[in-house]
């Protein structure tokens, strides 16, 4: 292909690739024993596919804390980010509550 070609892959104008919105969760550590790592459980209620009742749904996630700040039982937001090792794909971005 020639330069300045316009059906080239690279992104034009700014120079920059968009990047995808992060999501942030309100959630309740349940686990801090590890170092700079903390476990974090969501509860969501959602209908019974074949019944139709609503059952609670629980959810792990395994958050970097870089600071250790973050003990069980309080309420922390975390987002998400690239992986940072083989189970932990968010961080601790505050303590919310104690």
């Amino acid at each position: 292909m020639a330069e300045g070609n316009p059906t080239t892959t690279a992104p034009t104008g700014t120079g920059e690739a968009k990047r995808a919105t992060r999501k942030p969760r309100n959630r309740e550590v349940i686990s801090n024993g590890k170092n700079k790592a903390i476990v974090v459980r969501t509860i969501t209620r959602v209908p019974h596919r074949k019944f139709g009742k609503i059952v609670k749904q629980a959810k792990k996630f395994y958050a970097h804390d870089e600071e250790n700040k973050a003990k069980t039982g309080d309420t922390v937001r975390i987002m998400e980010t690239r992986p940072l090792s083989k189970l932990k794909r968010w961080r601790l971005v505050d303590v919310v509550a104690k």
